[in-house]
């Protein structure tokens, strides 16, 4: 499984990974200061009145369905603001990640080129 996963990453693009890391912090960024801008539906005002024939039965069906829309709307917006603030939450996240990321790598490689050095030294000692 682990052998899997290490193909799988060593396959990755990591330069466009990287690259685009900043990018994709700053659309979800954008995107939260969009939605967060945007008002919540108002509140629902309903008409107390109602006449007793059916056309005042009817009215009072249709504003009393519109009322309901409404606060499904202003629950849908709030949802949709918190699943913006995740969004951006884990976009810093997979920037902070990507950066961590880029620096092992650099690491790995520097610590591959020591362990090249040595192995050519022991090499030369050897032989």
């Amino acid at each position: 499984m682990a052998m899997g996963w290490l193909t799988v990453l060593k396959m990755l693009p990591w330069s466009d990974v990287i690259e685009n890391a900043p990018k994709v912090a700053q659309g979800a960024k954008k995107l939260w200061n969009t939605v967060g801008k945007k008002p919540a539906a108002p509140a629902p005002a309903v008409n107390g009145q109602g006449s007793p024939d059916d056309t005042g039965l009817t009215l009072a069906a249709v504003q009393a369905q519109l009322a309901a829309l409404q606060v499904a709307t202003a629950e849908l917006h709030q949802q949709m603001l918190e699943s913006s603030a995740l969004i951006g939450s884990l976009a810093e996240q997979n920037t902070q990640l990507i950066a961590r990321l880029e620096v092992n790598r650099q690491r790995v490689l520097w610590l591959a080129g020591v362990l090249l050095v040595l192995v050519v030294v022991l090499a030369i000692k050897l032989f």
